[in-house]
């Protein structure tokens, strides 16, 4: 039988990897390289935000909904169907981390995560806020990932001080850059405020996936100021 790909956390327990000139390359380079290339295909799911922005509600969710169901359900059956395992490992196996691949916890990988996270975004909170959240998470967590991969020294809760401030500097760029209601100063106010909460939300031990942590608690936290310090706004504006 062919053999499955590794995740990448097995590959990672080796000490040095031949590259393809022959040079031999750092475990943290090679770690490194592969985040790179998780994060490069994390970057698609910026499509989710994007149109929906420009699709009606139900629209969105009679695609994300069905996706989402299947994504779970080869998720979870790889776990249990030696057929569909062998499929997915000799897939997706050199992209997933040790844990996404731990037969014993049988946890879902990033990419169900984030579908999860996306339909029950959509369902939840107004588009604008769904946007701005789920912007956040695409953006903000390959930003953190990649700083703090390269350059973290200094720990900030479960992560580090650097890939930190690599999120919390880009959650705000994305804040300035996505949709408004009406363009008003504290609606920027209130975005920054729950970069924030971003930013700690992705720094925390990853007991829950942090793909689900990140929009929810960004999109919480951006629903309960805008109604708090800005009720008169329309929420509904965009859908």
């Amino acid at each position: 039988m062919k053999e499955q790909p590794r995740p990448l956390g097995d590959l990672f327990n080796q000490h040095k990897q031949q590259s393809a000139n022959g040079e031999h390359i750092s475990i943290i380079e090679y770690d490194y390289r592969f985040e790179v290339i998780r994060k490069a295909i994390h970057l698609f799911s910026l499509s989710i935000p994007l149109f929906y922005f420009v699709l009606p509600k139900h629209i969105a969710l009679g695609i994300l909904i069905p996706l989402t169901i299947a994504f779970l359900a080869v998720d979870v059956a790889r776990y249990y169907n030696k057929s569909i395992e062998d499929w997915f490992y000799g897939t997706f196996g050199y992209i997933l981390r040790k844990r996404e691949s731990d037969k014993v916890r049988k946890t879902l990988n990033g990419a169900t995560y984030v579908l999860i996270a996306a339909t029950i975004c959509v369902i939840v909170f107004p588009k604008i806020i769904t946007v701005m959240s789920f912007s956040i998470l695409i953006i903000s967590d390959i930003t953190a990932a990649l700083v703090g991969r390269r350059f973290g020294k200094h720990p900030f809760i479960a992560k580090s001080l650097e890939g930190s401030i690599g999120f919390f500097i880009s959650a705000v760029v994305v804040i300035a850059i996505t949709p408004k209601i009406d363009y008003l100063p504290a609606e920027y106010i209130i975005g920054c405020a729950a970069a924030l909460i971003g930013t700690i939300a992705e720094a925390l031990p990853a007991e829950i996936d942090d793909n689900l942590t990140i929009p929810l608690s960004v999109g919480t936290v951006l629903w309960i100021l805008y109604s708090l310090f800005l009720p008169a706004l329309n929420l509904y504006k965009f859908g």
